[in-house]
C-alpha cells in the first residue's frame, strides 16, 4: 500500500489510505494508555513521565484529535493548576469524566475541561492498572500486584468504585497472575494477565468461572470492538491481537513493540495503541 508521510509542525505522523496513523516524535513520554471519549470526539493519552512506581507528580495526559494531531501534549499535567497525578495508567472516558489509575488511587478529571473533580484512594494497592466501565455504574480497576521490579507482591485485586466515589473490593488474591486490562461483557468479567499470560473470567460477584492459557503472557490492553469482538495486546507476542472462547487468538497488527493499554474510537472502529518503550501511538483502522 503507497503510504504518504505528513510533517506537522507538532511532530509528525505516517498516513495511509484507509488512515492508519503513526503520532511520534511529539513529545509523548512512557505512554501507558490511550483513551476515547464519544462526548469530545478526542483521544487522551496518559504518559507516566519517568517510573510506573514514582509518586513524582510528573504524569500528563495529551490530548489528540482523529487526525492524529497533538492539540494539547499537556492538557492535565502533574503540579499544575492543582492537578496531583504521578505515573496514570490505564484511563476510561464516561460522559463528562475521565477516569484515570494512578499507583493506588483512582483520579477523576472533567471532560472538556480536564479539571481534577475527585480522587479515591484504594488502601492497599501497589500498582492500579486496567479501569472500565460498569454495567451497575462507575468503573472496575485492577491492581497488578506488584512492587519496583515488577515482583509480584500478593496485592492482585480487582475493585469496583461507584459513580459517587465508594470503594468496594470484588477479588483479591494472592495470585491472580498480575491482573492488567479489564473488560464488563456478556455479565461477565474478562481480566488479562501479565505474569501467567491468562484471560480470567469473573461473575460479576467476583466468583472465578474459568480461565483460559494464551500462548504468551505479558498481556496488557483489553477492549470490545464495535462488532463484539474482543482484542487484547501483548509485550511478548509484540502484537494485537482478537480472540473468542475456545479459539486460539488471531493477530491483528504485529511487530509493535511494548503495545500496552488499549483504547477504541467507536465512531471510526479503531484501535488507539501507545508504544510503553518507543513514546509513541498507534492508530489502526479495524474491519468491520
Amino acid at each position: 500500500m503507497k503510504r504518504l508521510w505528513l510533517g506537522l509542525l507538532c511532530g509528525c505522523f505516517s498516513l495511509t489510505a484507509n488512515a492508519d496513523m503513526t503520532v511520534e516524535n511529539v513529545g509523548f513520554a512512557t505512554p501507558e494508555s490511550v483513551e476515547y471519549s464519544v462526548k469530545t470526539d478526542r483521544y487522551y493519552v496518559a504518559n507516566i513521565n519517568g517510573s510506573p512506581f514514582g509518586k513524582d507528580n510528573n504524569g500528563f495526559i495529551s490530548l489528540l484529535n482523529p487526525q492524529g494531531e497533538v492539540e494539547q501534549l499537556k492538557w492535565v499535567e502533574g503540579g499544575k493548576h492543582g492537578v496531583v497525578l504521578n505515573a496514570p495508567k490505564g484511563m476510561v472516558a464516561i460522559g463528562n469524566r475521565l477516569y484515570v489509575a494512578d499507583i493506588d488511587r483512582v483520579r477523576i478529571f472533567s471532560l472538556p475541561e480536564g479539571k481534577p473533580l475527585l480522587e479515591i484512594p484504594v488502601p492497599d494497592a501497589s500498582f492500579l492498572n486496567g479501569v472500565t466501565p460498569a454495567s451497575q455504574g462507575g468503573v472496575w480497576v485492577t491492581d497488578s500486584g506488584v512492587k519496583e521490579g515488577f515482583k509480584p507482591n500478593g496485592k492482585d485485586a480487582i475493585y469496583h468504585i461507584s459513580p459517587q466515589g465508594e470503594l468496594t473490593t470484588l477479588v483479591k488474591d494472592m495470585d491472580l497472575g498480575r491482573p492488567n486490562g479489564i473488560l464488563e461483557k456478556n455479565d461477565e468479567l474478562l481480566m488479562v494477565t501479565i505474569g501467567s499470560g491468562e484471560v480470567h473470567h469473573f461473575d460479576l460477584k467476583g466468583k472465578l468461572l474459568r480461565s483460559e492459557k494464551m500462548p504468551f503472557n505479558r498481556l496488557d490492553g483489553l477492549i470490545e470492538d464495535v462488532t463484539g469482538k474482543v482484542i487484547f495486546s501483548s509485550w511478548t507476542a509484540k502484537a494485537v491481537l482478537q480472540w473468542q472462547d475456545g479459539e486460539a487468538p488471531k493477530a491483528l497488527f504485529e511487530n509493535m513493540q511494548s503495545p500496552a493499554d488499549l483504547g477504541l474510537d467507536s465512531q471510526r472502529n479503531r484501535v488507539l495503541i501507545p508504544s510503553f518503550m518507543e513514546n509513541k501511538v498507534w492508530i489502526r483502522d479495524l474491519q468491520d
